[in-house]
């Protein structure tokens, strides 16, 4: 007899959510094969058997919180086929005996058709939200793996109705009402209640201020304008805005080692490596992976790795060391055509910059003449505990300084 216990997840993670039991009582189970997804703050995995039997009991229900170290089922060796008398079952009626078997063989290739749908967490969490049955799911994944998108592919195509009852007979779900008006209540995912606790503690935790600034990005879209091609040539990545602004923020952290810092009581930890946070948008909600070592590598690596742990995020793959250990972040809202906001402090670090939407707006050149010029509202938000005014504003100033003289940015490394 085997227990399944919630593994070793993260120092800060000591909890997580039973998304979906991926086996039921009853079920042969492999060693090795998955049993359960489990949802945490910042990730969701699937815990495997560690010895193949039949699942016996499920000590916690979907939705259920569980801790780390917790027995949540339990798996019983062999096959699990009961003793069967032979008197017995001479005292039954041989066609009796066939038409179950008949009704058994049915139910258990159903059952294992099921079974055997592999689908990544983030497919059968959208499969569950809408109520589609995986094994009716096609996908090209050449291993057969149902991905998400082949869900959301799935769910968007025509349905034949079939016409089981008269209409009136036929009953819509209608939402809870509230005061004589309808409304709908949805259940927040674990991850959705942890961001919200999250950027509830930043707030109360630290003294936070943003300042502001603007760039002129005609001179980083002239210079992309010409390399991208020979980049995308030499390096099989787009050459995108992001390695620009990676590299300028590391050149400023490097003159404003205090915005590349973590408070600790009353200590100052100033970190002498720039691992960078990309915040990503993903169906469950903000997530921020890691570039690590910005300032040892070259745009190429960069806008990969970028590239990189965006697909991870999207298709929920993200490991907890991808989410871990960032020492300043930077957030994009101008993708989604944000033109200014003022963006909150991702955990213990002390700046995060935000970018903006790029917007041609009228710009003074000299006394004398007006050009119109593809702008960027940036901000600089800051723990004005440990960041003064005048590192913020300086910190600023160097990173627009360098993206509006971009081949500065070869000399900074």
């Amino acid at each position: 007899m085997a227990e399944i216990k919630v593994p070793e997840l993260a120092e800060s993670i000591t909890e997580g959510t039973i998304a979906q039991w991926l086996k039921q009582p009853g079920d042969h189970v492999e060693k090795g094969e998955y049993i359960v997804e489990l949802e945490t703050d910042k990730v969701n995995l699937e815990v495997i058997s560690e010895e193949s039997g039949i699942v016996k009991e499920l000590k916690a229900a979907e939705g259920d919180t569980v801790q780390v170290g917790e027995v949540i089922a339990i798996v019983e060796a062999g096959d699990g086929a009961p003793a069967v008398e032979a008197e017995t079952v001479n005292k039954v009626d041989e066609h009796a005996v066939k038409q179950e078997d008949s009704a058994e063989t049915t139910s258990d290739a159903n059952e294992d058709k099921l079974d055997r749908t592999i689908a990544s967490p983030a497919a059968r969490k959208l499969a569950r939200e809408k109520g589609i049955d995986l094994s009716e799911v096609p996908t090209v994944d050449p291993l057969g793996r149902v991905r998400k998108q082949d869900v959301a592919s799935y769910s968007n195509q025509p349905k034949q109705e079939t016409v089981s009852a008269p209409a009136a007979q036929v009953q819509k779900s209608v939402p809870t009402p509230e005061n004589g008006k309808p409304v709908e209540r949805v259940r927040l995912s674990r991850r959705r209640q942890t961001i919200a606790k999250r950027l509830v503690e930043v707030q109360q935790n630290a003294a936070m201020l943003t300042t502001f600034n603007e760039i002129d990005m005609t001179a980083v879209m002239n210079l992309r304008k010409r390399k991208k091609d020979k980049f995308f040539e030499e390096h099989d990545v787009r050459l995108g805005f992001m390695s620009f602004f990676t590299k300028a923020v590391v050149a400023a952290l490097r003159k404003f080692p205090a915005v590349n810092s973590e408070l600790q009581g009353d200590e100052l930890v100033l970190k002498k490596f720039y691992d960078i946070g990309v915040a990503v948008s993903t169906d469950e909600g903000l997530v921020v992976p890691v570039i690590r070592d910005c300032d040892r590598k070259n745009f190429a690596e960069i806008e990969s790795d970028i590239l990189a742990v965006a697909k991870k995020a999207r298709d929920n793959k993200l490991s907890l060391n991808d989410l871990q250990g960032g020492t300043f972040t930077i957030t994009n809202g101008g993708v989604f055509g944000s033109l200014l906001s003022t963006p909150i402090l991702n955990g213990t670090q002390v700046g995060i910059l935000g970018m903006h939407t790029i917007q041609t707006r009228p710009v003074a050149i000299d006394a004398e003449r007006m050009e119109n010029r593809p702008m960027m509202y940036v901000a600089l938000s800051y723990d004005h505990r440990v960041i003064d005014g005048k590192e913020a504003v300086g910190f600023l100033v160097t990173v627009k300084k360098l993206l509006e003289n971009p081949e500065d940015l070869l000399l900074e490394g």
